[in-house]
């Protein structure tokens, strides 16, 4: 290594760019979205009624509201017909529209049925819904 001192005013500048800073910073950068982007995409195949969440002990018994495979819906184990829904949710939750109702439902209705029942539920004030489904995969086998 050898350097040249000299008393000359016309010295040279160094003018080279130290690239690895920048090299690192987008290996980074590039690892990062790597990570990322298989994480963002979505899969549209559903299979879903399985939950796996701890439960919560009640305070007060639960309102649960069913839809069973022909379509008849039932409030705790009263058969309902769908138009008098509101009125029996008003009798059972002295008009308490801020309780939970919890909503069962065959996997084998259709979509359309389901909504229809959730829209008679949202006109009825009923804004706090709870879909139930199984809570591990033994359950779902039997």
């Amino acid at each position: 290594m050898s350097f040249h001192l000299s008393d000359s005013t016309n010295e040279q500048e160094l003018s080279e760019i130290n690239v690895t800073p920048f090299i690192d910073v987008m290996l980074v950068l590039l690892i990062i979205f790597m990570v990322t982007v298989p994480l963002a995409t979505v899969t549209v195949p559903i299979d879903l009624p399985i939950a796996k969440a701890n439960v919560e002990p009640q305070l007060e018994k639960p309102i649960i509201l069913s839809l069973n495979q022909q379509q008849e819906l039932f409030l705790g184990n009263e058969p309902l017909p769908l138009h008098n829904l509101a009125t029996a949710l008003d009798q059972l939750t002295v008009n308490n529209r801020d309780m939970v109702i919890f909503f069962q439902v065959d996997k084998t209705i259709p979509y359309e049925i389901l909504m229809n029942v959730m829209n008679q539920l949202r006109t009825a004030g009923y804004l706090k819904i709870g879909l139930v489904g199984l809570e591990n995969k033994e359950q779902a086998e039997n």
